[in-house]
């Protein structure tokens, strides 16, 4: 049986239809459904068996030296890293739904396999640094160049097709 692990984008889009009773998510996805259609659909999948379950918090501090790993940690929300977390429990049984491209980077480098709901699959496994606009260093992290004062701005270090990761 195949679980399907769904981010904010499954009640967003609504155009998803699976069996409720196959499909976890996380408490903090019904707080990013902003509008009422979302909330509706989140509330009709729960009363057709939506399980929402709380990240291990173990597994969330995988994700987050994952998302270190890959320079994705300053795009992920405290629900993105829920959402992994919750995929990282479910990863022999589950498919994470999401078109978030952080997300997806991330969990494909821990082994989750991914469906996006209306967006395209990411094709290549990203590994992001910072280069600094004035003097072209690069460093792993930050927003501001060390050496002269000038902005960061994030850059492909390196990157391979997305099938290569096992």
């Amino acid at each position: 049986m195949t679980y399907y692990i769904a981010d904010s984008a499954v009640f967003i889009m609504g155009n998803c239809d699976l069996d409720s009773s196959l499909i976890i998510t996380v408490p903090s996805v019904a707080e990013e459904l902003k509008s009422g259609d979302a909330s509706l659909r989140f509330d009709l999948a729960k009363e057709g068996g939506l399980r929402v379950e709380w990240p291990d918090p173990e597994m969330v501090k995988e994700v987050r030296k994952m998302a270190e790993l890959t320079r994705d940690s300053e795009e992920l929300s405290k629900t993105d890293l829920e959402i992994l977390a919750k995929a990282l429990e479910y990863r022999d049984k589950g498919l994470l739904l999401t078109d978030d491209y952080a997300v997806q980077n991330v969990a494909v480098q821990l082994g989750i396999q991914v469906k996006p709901i209306a967006q395209k699959k990411i094709k290549d496994i990203i590994i992001w640094q910072k280069q600094c606009i004035g003097c072209k260093k690069t460093f792993d992290k930050g927003d501001v160049c060390p050496i002269c004062g000038s902005p960061l701005k994030k850059k492909r270090k390196k990157s391979r097709k997305e099938k290569s990761y096992f």
